[in-house]
């Protein structure tokens, strides 16, 4: 939600989402909604493309080289805060794009990039608190299923399997995972 609040999204935008993780799957679906004309979607993780399958991604892989945008993407979301994803995605925004910084990385990471070409391409660089202003309305669109936890949610475990939950999460496998208590 405070990610698009502080985009300046266009109908008719083509987007690039780096992780297909909880967090990038409700970024393609806000995309959708907010009329972007493409959603692409990369992860390293395989098995979780197909969420953004699910959901509808145009492109769902595991190298943006896979995908041909000649001009870039107009806007470029990055979910994973991972540094080779930041850098490779800012390196994709087309002229007059967005990248959007929106994963968590640790607060010593350092990105590189050309400052010339953020000038003379007129890139806007973004960054975005996820926890701002947001559950609430964020509830609201899964209340009314504008978002949809079944494609979100990947798996349930009951509480006393909360072991099991938790080695699948450091596995990777998997998307959101959900304890029942």
């Amino acid at each position: 939600m405070r990610g698009f609040d502080v985009l300046r999204a266009r109908l008719g935008d083509h987007v690039l989402i780096y992780g297909a993780g909880t967090m990038g799957l409700i970024n393609l679906a806000l995309a959708q909604r907010v009329g972007a004309a493409s959603v692409d979607v990369i992860d390293v993780n395989a098995a979780r493309l197909d969420g953004a399958r699910a959901l509808g991604a145009r492109h769902a892989v595991v190298d943006a080289d896979e995908i041909a945008m000649p001009r870039g993407w107009d806007i470029v979301i990055d979910c994973t805060g991972v540094i080779a994803a930041i850098e490779d995605g800012l390196g994709r925004v087309g002229k007059g794009g967005t990248f959007l910084q929106f994963g968590v990385s640790s607060e010593d990471a350092t990105a590189t990039w050309s400052p010339f070409r953020i000038y003379n391409q007129e890139i806007t660089i973004a960054g975005s608190m996820a926890v701002l202003h947001s559950f609430e309305r964020a509830v609201d669109l899964f209340a009314t299923g504008v978002l949809d936890a079944k494609a979100i949610i990947s798996d349930r475990f009951p509480l006393e399997r909360y072991p099991d939950a938790l080695a699948q999460f450091r596995q990777g496998i998997g998307r959101k995972i959900q304890i029942t208590p």
